[in-house]
């Protein structure tokens, strides 16, 4: 990833097109190698410096993406595959996540290392009530497959919490439904955290961030865990009429809504999109160089007020 950002891939510069174009003063990505000395993170921040932007704080942590387990995590008989991490990986690090901001950040809080089974009301595979695909593997099994932020930002204003996570999806796998179980429990989290279940509550104002990887409506996995998410009242969703923000092959599992920015409901919110310009807009050639997209999910944006 490094070595492509540095010779100005074509799905690099399409990326710094959008990001440019936008222009966010925050800016949360999902699917960015880790590395630790954040080589990677940065050099794609030098990248869009190149067209104007200043992110001077770079956070990134460690993903569950690639952390070896020794076990055979998804029951299919074999060992040591991308499958038996923590979180699908090929490699640790692989397609984690990044924060650039032009503020600097506080004391971050990690719940990346959670054990599923311990999350209240963890709902966890069985069959034929036997834990899935072992009891050994349930006892080591964290609950974030990518990993779950809270990243105080110093605004000049006051600070701004950061809720960020990236839930793996909620398909690939047999009838115990066992990522399906953990995507939906990768979501409630938040409601756990925002009552007080894991700790402190975080204060407002704070925006909670991220791909969750699940459809309110159309699509597998289980609705009812985004729609609580969606219709907590200490949440507001700017963009409830706003449509799908990725491009999935069709007919399934098609355009779907799975990528969302929600604020505080105190903070006021002056505008939201999600930027997905038609082919006869000429902002829609931003999405791509050379046929290479920037990505199947398009920008989710909200621009707040204090």
């Amino acid at each position: 990833m490094l070595r492509d950002i540095t010779r100005d891939d074509p799905q690099v510069v399409a990326i710094s097109q959008v990001v440019t174009h936008l222009a966010p003063d925050i800016l949360f990505l999902q699917g960015v190698d880790y590395d630790a000395d954040l080589l990677g993170a940065k050099a794609l921040r030098d990248h869009f410096g190149k067209g104007g932007l200043d992110y001077r704080h770079v956070f990134a942590l460690p993903p569950n993406t690639g952390v070896p387990t020794g076990l055979d995590m998804n029951g299919d008989g074999r060992l040591h595959t991308p499958a038996d991490a923590q979180g699908y990986g090929k490699f640790r690090g692989a397609g984690g996540m990044v924060v650039l901001s032009r503020w600097p950040f506080g004391e971050a809080t990690d719940f990346s290392a959670l054990l599923w089974r311990d999350l209240p009301g963890g709902q966890l595979p069985e069959v034929d009530g036997v834990p899935f695909p072992s009891e050994a593997a349930q006892a080591v099994q964290r609950l974030s497959t990518n990993g779950h932020w809270v990243v105080p930002v110093l605004h000049p204003d006051g600070p701004v919490t950061l809720m960020l996570f990236a839930a793996g999806p909620p398909v690939f796998d047999g009838p115990e439904d066992q990522n399906g179980l953990r995507n939906a429990d990768e979501i409630r989290l938040w409601s756990h955290l925002l009552n007080g279940k894991l700790g402190p509550t975080p204060e407002p104002p704070f925006v909670l961030m991220g791909g969750a990887n699940l459809d309110p409506q159309e699509g597998e996995g289980r609705h009812e865990a985004i729609q609580a998410l969606l219709n907590d009242p200490r949440l507001q969703d700017p963009l409830v009429q706003a449509g799908p923000t990725v491009d999935w092959r069709e007919p399934t599992p098609g355009d779907l809504r799975v990528d969302y920015v929600l604020p505080s409901a105190d903070l006021k919110v002056i505008d939201a999109g999600v930027f997905w310009p038609k082919p006869d807009n000429p902002s829609h050639e931003l999405l791509s160089v050379k046929d290479i997209i920037a990505s199947r999910h398009h920008m989710v944006w909200v621009d707040i007020a204090f």
